[in-house]
């Protein structure tokens, strides 16, 4: 573990230099010890792949002291097992009429779309990191026979609810936004609510789950057809 200056007011945590289920659950539970202090000199505390950004009250600390605090904190930190973090179910409908490059993904992998959605569907995904946009869960990894990359020209509008690859990573739009993953289907899952304080129900103490669903359940659900 290294902390390293960041800016004036700000340092960041490195567990490591390599993305992986163990280090990411390094960074969960040191972001979970961290937030259950409820310091208020520590204004911010944003987790990403296998790094913690902190920043903080620069009235209290200097570099040197957030320094020796954190490493004292973190020292024996106890990392948390997979099962200890929440599970979050989402229905997806992988429909072609929003599975815009269903197609794709399968055509590269050799395999029927119908095998593209159940590999998608089959595994438990760690969230690694939110950002890009409120809500926005990167989780990984996606099986590497359907491992594609992103479109060489981005889409200008992908819909809210879009469920989409980019290489080993899947994600949900939580809102209407530009993007360039490959889209596989569409959820009525809300993944942006104001009311949270992390302003989604998702957060990086989350595993994700897709569970595949008709036409008919995905529109009862309240889900629009249109791109």
């Amino acid at each position: 573990m290294q902390i390293k200056l960041a800016s004036v007011d700000s340092v960041i945590i490195y567990f490591s230099n390599t993305i992986s289920k163990q280090n990411s659950l390094k960074v969960k539970s040191a972001y979970k010890l961290l937030k259950s202090l409820d310091d208020k000199d520590l204004i911010e505390i944003v987790p990403s792949y296998t790094s913690i950004l902190i920043t903080y009250d620069i009235f209290t600390y200097n570099f040197e002291q957030i320094k020796i605090f954190l490493n004292e904190l973190l020292k024996d930190l106890k990392v948390e097992d997979e099962s200890s973090q929440e599970l979050i179910n989402i229905d997806v409908y992988y429909g072609e009429e929003v599975g815009l490059d269903l197609q794709r993904v399968a055509s590269r992998a050799d395999i029927s779309t119908q095998e593209v959605i159940k590999i998608h569907s089959s595994k438990i995904y760690d969230v690694f990191a939110i950002g890009f946009l409120p809500g926005f869960a990167y989780m990984a990894a996606v099986e590497e026979k359907i491992i594609t990359p992103r479109l060489e020209t981005p889409r200008r509008k992908i819909p809210k609810g879009s469920v989409a690859i980019a290489d080993n990573q899947t994600a949900v739009y939580p809102q209407n936004s530009p993007g360039g993953w490959n889209i596989l289907g569409k959820t009525t899952f809300e993944l942006f609510d104001k009311s949270l304080e992390a302003l989604s129900p998702i957060t990086i103490e989350s595993r994700i789950k897709f569970n595949p669903i008709s036409k008919d359940e995905f529109l009862k659900q309240g889900g629009i057809l249109e791109f």
